[in-house]
């Protein structure tokens, strides 16, 4: 073997590789997620419905490794609009269960249905008329009998080995944790804005939080002419605040149009005499605009989705129809990666 190549590790006497595992486990784990889709049904429709329904709030509890899980599910939910905690069930059972009342949704995750510091706790929660779903393996175990619901994951072989390390179970959990966050989501109708309003201080957050007002170009930026000036004036003023667009105001100031670079070129196909054409005479009326309190997502969205095709800036405009400022795409992507 020469210099500088380096030999694979085998792990064990199958000489299988550190790659060869990698694989494996993350095809087993993704054909057990995907199996999900297929046996889906009716109690993750009615799991949904429960929580829309509840009166309280979401309680999520687990153990061990599901415990994690837990954790993980209750973080996702409250971040998408749906209130919910976790509690570690041994805490439970000394005291935290006088947090629960009635009207909350409590749910299990725990592969086997029979983790004991749970099902200590079903009693309890009986008494107390809270709402149970279980995020389960076994259906038909203690905790899923005394579910009203149950998201059954299957019976899965963990990719370690020993078929024991809770591996496939677990993520099959957290993708039916995921797959209720989601639907939650939209039934809601969770918005970017409502994901802004509770993740200000990520980078995805501070980028939905602002606004057009604070990206767009205002004052001495803003190209403006009147109606009746030619569109040699107008492409003066495109050229001098070089966003490839001008507003075109009526004697009112208020907004009645804009010329764009695209707009030029068009003209020039069909008219050799453009300079001396007029503004009033030849501008877009129906320009795209936006409010300058919009968020600089919302912006984003209107240009992307603009039919028949996406353009690249957004007039600003007040409540009166006077035009305010020029939000620009470049201008809402740079400040994605600089704030």
């Amino acid at each position: 073997m020469g210099r500088g190549r380096q030999k694979v590790r085998r792990l064990d006497k199958t000489s299988m590789s550190a790659l060869d595992v990698a694989r494996q486990v993350l095809r087993k784990e993704g054909e057990a997620v995907l199996s999900l889709a297929e046996t889906i049904g009716s109690e993750f429709e009615r799991a949904v419905e429960t929580v829309i329904a509840g009166k309280g709030r979401v309680i999520v509890t687990g153990v061990g490794k599901s415990g994690i899980i837990a954790s993980k599910i209750a973080a996702t939910l409250t971040s998408t609009g749906t209130p919910a905690f976790f509690i570690h069930p041994g805490d439970a059972a000394h005291g935290d269960i006088g947090v629960v009342e009635k009207g909350d949704v409590v749910i299990f995750v725990s592969k086997s249905g029979e983790t004991a510091e749970l099902t200590q706790l079903l009693p309890v929660l009986k008494r107390l008329g809270v709402t149970l779903i279980s995020i389960t393996a076994a259906k038909d175990s203690p905790i899923a009998r005394a579910s009203h619901c149950v998201l059954e994951t299957g019976a899965v072989s963990e990719a370690c080995p020993f078929d024991v390390v809770p591996t496939t179970s677990t993520t099959c959990a957290l993708a039916v944790g995921d797959a209720l966050a989601v639907a939650l989501l939209r039934l809601k109708g969770f918005t970017r804005e409502n994901f802004a309003f509770f993740h200000p201080g990520g980078l995805l957050g501070q980028m939905l939080n602002l606004k057009v007002e604070d990206v767009m170009h205002a004052g001495d930026e803003l190209p403006r002419v009147g109606e009746g000036v030619s569109m040699k004036d107008a492409i003066l003023e495109i050229m001098n605040k070089g966003l490839g667009v001008t507003t075109i105001v009526d004697a009112g100031g208020k907004l009645s149009g804009i010329v764009t670079d695209g707009d030029i070129k068009r003209i020039l196909l069909k008219s050799r005499d453009i300079f001396t054409l007029k503004v009033g005479n030849v501008m877009s009326s129906k320009p795209r605009t936006i409010a300058r309190d919009e968020l600089v997502a919302t912006a984003v969205k209107r240009m992307e989705e603009n039919r028949p095709s996406p353009i690249t800036c957004l007039i600003v405009v007040s409540s009166s129809g006077e035009p305010e400022g020029v939000v620009h795409l470049h201008d809402c992507l740079r400040a994605r990666v600089t704030r």
